[in-house]
Parts: structure tokens; sequence; C-alpha cells
């Protein structure tokens, strides 16, 4: 016989039961199989610093064992972190071996120790040349994206290299073609792409959208193309001859391509015609090619377990964006939302200088912030608040104690944002939190968790000061509203600003410098003039820490910056959160913004079970 419970825990019991059962069924999001990501640098003449991977799939007992070359050099298995500093003073390759129940597992790839703490990957410059006016121009390596374009576990880095001459939207004048490059972190070039003289050069006009779309293990590139433009084997697409650039330099005519290419080789493997059509020029915003030509990107996981593509055109007037599927070696288009079509008109004008992704309603599948606006997995329209066109925004579980995510964005135009130019709303609904009394253009907003006396993000922008995510002032000055950097052992977030790290100071309500990184040794320099922005910042080696990837100051390489700084906080990759990953694809999208994990990472961070990937 079955015992009788209680009628009121049957009735809780039946609740429960109602409730897993009307829960939308959330997929597992497929992200990418990496190695340990060792890393080892040499921090004094006896001290190694080594740090590596925790996988968002590894087993919560799971320990660590490092090795230099064949000799074990920790005491016992290491469980409350993944760095570990050796007392060595001989140079040595290292490597981890993961403990699982006591067995020892197979050993890491080997890494050797670096002198210093940072990697260097040999650059190849293009060739300069001269425009129809006669202008002569160099180039410059620019924004970076980082995938595994082998499926060896490890990042490779993809490079679009800018021409002195490179334009903004609103400026005419020709300019040089824009390269693409894939680099190994040894330095080996992959291939080179040419966009071409029908692809212009500036910051709205290409973006890196690199990711494995298909799960096969191997990243593809995804990208604006042309007539003209060559792909990495030489291959031309359509017309090698064409020249659709007019006397002011704008390419206003002419086919406009989608093309995916194969990450490993820079082969293209499909070309379709790029959505949506520029079709008449004046109906973007503007007659001369301003407006028409503002493009944003993103990598989503629409239907709640693979990545898709999305591709957007405009912002300031009509909003359209186009979701794309590859899978089996085809290129499908998932669906396209414009503000144009009947029902979606409160969407115009409501994108900003960038997007973002991230599940903002907990069905398991990503939607698209155009900041104003946010348009569901399913194509259509979520939201528009009607707070009209800005220049940041940043997205996260900012507020711990509020379910979901928030955005935090700087708005543009006073007419529509009613007198508070910084807002901080919810994700889900658009619904204002709280918002900073401001006039005119408010042009930079910063989100990060800076401050460990008060729970959640700080926020602030450039207008006002330093507030909680609860809207409460905690300081008139403010830090540099640019980048975040996960840098040193605490879980606070320091700060990025071109050639700067550093980090807040609660005591003084000012920040504290922790390293320059456009002097020696590191020669650092960064893109994007009055942006500051590195060439991309992520977690791509050793532990949860982020790197820092940009130029050096003479273009002959590239730098990636990593931390030597023990710490105790064992968390797994943040590139093993989709969200956060998805952002760092979108980085690069026009006016580049730091990454954001769909969690709250922070002083007061709930520790939460790991993802299980679909490996």
């Amino acid at each position: 016989m079955k015992p009788i419970l209680p009628r009121g825990r049957q009735l809780v019991l039946l609740c429960l039961a109602w409730l897993l059962l009307t829960l939308p069924a959330q997929a597992q999001k497929f992200l990418e199989k990496l190695n340990r990501g060792v890393v080892a640098v040499r921090t004094s003449p006896g001290q190694v610093y080594v740090g590596w991977r925790l996988f968002g799939n590894d087993p919560a007992g799971i320990s660590f064992n490092v090795y230099r070359g064949a000799t074990k050099a920790n005491a016992t298995p290491i469980t409350n972190s993944t760095n570990f500093v050796d007392d060595n003073s001989t140079d040595a390759a290292y490597s981890v071996r993961a403990v699982i129940n006591g067995v020892e597992q197979a050993g890491s790839a080997t890494a050797p120790t670096l002198a210093q703490q940072f990697l260097k990957i040999p650059l190849q410059i293009p060739a300069g040349g001269t425009t129809p006016t006669g202008e002569a121009y160099t180039y410059s390596a620019n924004d970076c994206s980082v995938a595994d374009l082998d499926g060896d576990g490890q990042y490779e880095v993809v490079v679009k290299w800018d021409p002195s001459n490179a334009k903004d939207n609103s400026q005419s004048g020709y300019t040089g073609n824009v390269y693409l490059d894939a680099y190994k972190l040894s330095g080996t070039r992959l291939w080179r792409i040419d966009l071409g003289r029908n692809i212009r050069a500036g910051a709205h006009y290409t973006q890196l959208m690199v990711y494995d779309l298909d799960n096969d293990g191997k990243a593809e590139v995804a990208v604006k193309t042309a007539d003209g433009t060559t792909d990495g084997r030489g291959v031309v697409i359509g017309s090698a001859t064409a020249d659709y650039r007019n006397l002011a330099g704008y390419i206003l005519s002419g086919p406009e391509f989608l093309t995916v290419f194969n990450g490993q080789t820079g082969a293209a493997m499909a070309t379709t015609n790029y959505l949506p059509a520029r079709g008449t020029v004046s109906s973007w915003g503007d007659n001369y090619g301003n407006r028409v030509d503002r493009f944003v990107s993103a990598i989503a996981y629409l239907d709640g377990q693979r990545p898709s593509l999305v591709m957007g055109r405009g912002y300031y007037t009509r909003l359209v964006r186009v979701a794309w599927d590859w899978r089996g070696g085809q290129l499908t288009q998932r669906w396209t939302f414009d503000s144009n079509t009947s029902g979606n008109s409160a969407y115009a004008g409501q994108g900003n200088h960038q997007l973002t992704v991230g599940d903002v309603d907990g069905d398991g599948k990503d939607e698209i912030c155009n900041g104003a606006s946010t348009i569901d997995d399913n194509g259509r329209g979520l939201f528009s608040s009607g707070y009209g066109h800005g220049d940041a925004l940043h997205m996260s579980d900012m507020d711990p104690d509020r379910p979901g995510q928030e955005v935090w964005q700087c708005q543009e135009e006073p007419a529509k944002y009613a007198g508070k130019g910084l807002q901080l709303r919810d994700a889900r609904t658009g619904q204002l939190i709280f918002g900073v009394p401001t006039t005119g253009d408010v042009g930079r907003a910063m989100a990060a968790d800076i401050d460990p006396r008060y729970k959640g993000y700080e926020l602030w922008g450039s207008s006002g000061g330093v507030y909680t995510c609860t809207g409460q002032q905690i300081s008139t000055s403010r830090p540099s509203i640019n980048f975040g950097l996960w840098w040193d052992g605490d879980l606070q977030r320091e700060l990025l600003d071109g050639d700067k790290i550093d980090k807040w100071n609660p005591a003084t309500n000012s920040v504290t410098r922790l390293a320059t990184i456009y002097a020696e040794p590191f020669n650092m320099a960064y893109n994007n003039t009055t942006k500051r922005n590195p060439g991309v910042s992520a977690d791509i080696l050793g532990d949860w820490r982020e790197e820092v990837i940009s130029r050096s100051i003479d273009n002959q390489s590239l730098v990636i910056l990593t931390t030597t700084i023990p710490t105790t906080h064992r968390l797994p990759t943040l590139m093993h959160d989709a969200q956060y990953r998805a952002q760092v694809a979108l980085q690069n999208s026009a006016y580049n913004q730091p990454p954001h994990p769909s969690y709250y990472l922070g002083a007061t961070w709930p520790r939460r079970p790991r993802p299980t990937l679909p490996w």
C-alpha cells in the first residue's frame, strides 16, 4: 500500500508538478569545446604564475595538478582556484591534469613560460595604396574577434585591417580596402580576405561575426561583402572590375552580399544578397549615404540551442534586423524584423550605435536588444520604450535582488528621453527603474560592480556621478566610461580605458592605477580615436579573468595581455556562459562595448549551478 500524504503536502506536490509541466522547455545552448588554456608567466627570478580554465561542465569536485615538464609542481591537488604560483627558477613548459574522483586525467596542452605577462603575435601588414584622388594611405590593425577556427580547442584571432583614411559615415572621401586576417596564437597566419573597393572602411561598415554557427567544432566568419571581395583562397566574389564608388567616396549603388567564409581556410562557402537591401537611400534618413550604411551585427541563440547570425541596418529612422541560420552548408533566412512593417512603427528610431543579446524573458532563447527596443527570439517586437537613439548600452543581471536582467543606457535625443538621459530599465519590459536627470546628448555609459559596499552593479555615464543599481548616488566624481575588465583577485570589475587599467577605490571615490599598458614593456595601442577601445577584450586564456588584445604601437604585432595576480575565486571560464560568449562576438559591432554574463558576477556573487554543455 502506498503511503497517504497529508492533504497540504499533496497540494504542494500537485502545484510543483503543474509548474514543471507548464515551464517552457529550455534546450541547452551549444558552446565551444575548449582546451585548458594554460598560461605560464615568469613573475620573478624564482617564481612562475600558472593559470588554466575551469570548464562549464566540469564536476563540482574536480581538482588539478600542475606539471612543470614531467614533474608535478604542487604537493596536493589544487581545489580552491585555477591558478598556481610555482617556486621555480628555470623556464619550462607547463601543463595541468584534472583529478576526478581521485583519478588523475590526461594532461592538457603545454604552455611555455613567458618572460612577461603578454603574448605577441607577429602581424603581416597589408601594403598601403593611393586613392583615385591621389591620397596615400597605410594600414593599422583595428577590431578583432576570437574563435576556434581549426577545432583544436585553442582560440585564433581574426583581425580587421583599417586604412588610415577610414571614414565615419558622415564623412565623404575615398577609403582604402578593408582586409581580414586570421592568426593562430603561435603567429601563423591562416588566411587573408580582401573585402575590395566596394566595401567602405569605417567603424559602421564591417563587423566581424566570427562564431561556430553550425556547431561542427570550427568557427565560421560572416561579413557583408560586395563585387570584388577576394576570399582567403584568392577567389573573387562577383565582378572583379566593378567600381560603385561615387565622387564623394560613398558606395550607394551596386549589389550587396552576405558571405559565410570557412574559418580555417578563408574560402567563401556561401554568398547571398545582403538583407535588408539599401533600396532608396533617402528612406533611411538622409540623401548622401550616412544613415543608410549604419550596420550592426550579432550572434544569438534564437532557438535556445544553436547560434544564429543577426545582421542589422539602420537605427536613426528605419530599423531592420534579419536572422540567418548556417546549417549543413546552407544559409537560410530565419526571420526579418522591419520597423516599416505594419504594426512595427513604434520601433523606428529606437536603435543604438550597437546592440546586445541575451535571454530577457526566461524562455531559454535570446532576444535582440537594440537599445530603446527589443525583438523577441521569434522575430516579433517585444517592446519599444520610445526613448530614442543612444550611443552605449549594457545588459546583465545588474541587480541580483530583482528578477531578470537590466539594461543601462545613455540616450541621445532630449525630445524623446524625457529629461532622463541615463536610464536603468527592465530588460524584459523596457520599464524604467530609475533615470538620471540630464540635458543634451549623453554620449557614454558604463556598468560594472566596482564598489563592494553596495550590492549589485554600479552605474555611471558622461553626466552625473556614480549610482547603485537601486539609484542611490554614491559619488559625484566618476571613473572612466569605457571598458570593464576582471583583472585582479577579487570579484569586482576593474576598468580598461585606452592605455590604462584602473581600480575603483571606495575609500576615496577615485581610481588607483594598476597598469599603464601604452608604455614599455607593453607598447599597446588602442583603437577608434576617442572610443579608446582594444581590439577585443575577453576571457581567452588562463582562468576566468579577462585578457586585453590590441595592436602594438608599431603595428608589427598583436599583444595579448593577461593577469598574473593569484585569486582564490574558482569560476568557470566566462566563455562558457552563452550570453557573455555572444557579447564577445558582437563586441566589435559599431561602438565597441564590453561583454557581460547572463548572471550577476560581483562582490556578492551567488554561487550558481554550472551549465551542462552538450558536447
